[in-house]
């Protein structure tokens, strides 16, 4: 398995719960409707706590860290060629266009890095 793992930050206009229910109410539908033609296994969206909670706070102070994502998302595939096979399809470029062009409805996609990963599970 391989997962892309994305992390998240909204756009400035939104607050972090506008951004959270958009992205729970609207956005995970859409992957959920286009997860057969892309072969996606799974998807979890992580959403971070509201800013000024002391844990997160002092997590954070503990080690000088910058701001926290607003959250992060997570994809899995079966490998790597069978998502480059279903991001090669005609449906597949549809469907990846379709999220993406949700997403910059409210992903500052700019400040979101995201990557292909390999799990190491070390607990659990």
């Amino acid at each position: 398995m391989i997962k892309l793992v994305f992390c998240v930050h909204r756009l400035p206009a939104l607050s972090r719960e506008k951004f959270q229910t958009y992205w729970r109410d609207q956005h995970a539908p859409l992957v959920r409707e286009h997860a057969t033609t892309l072969r996606i296994q799974r998807y979890v969206q992580v959403h971070s706590l509201p800013e000024g909670e002391p844990v997160n706070d002092a997590l954070r102070a503990s080690r000088g860290g910058p701001e926290a994502y607003d959250g992060v998302a997570e994809l899995w595939w079966a490998s790597a060629q069978d998502l480059a096979a279903a991001t090669a399809s005609d449906d597949g470029r549809r469907a990846s266009l379709a999220l993406l062009e949700d997403e910059r409805r409210f992903i500052d996609l700019a400040r979101s890095p995201l990557w292909i990963a390999r799990e190491h599970v070390v607990i659990g």
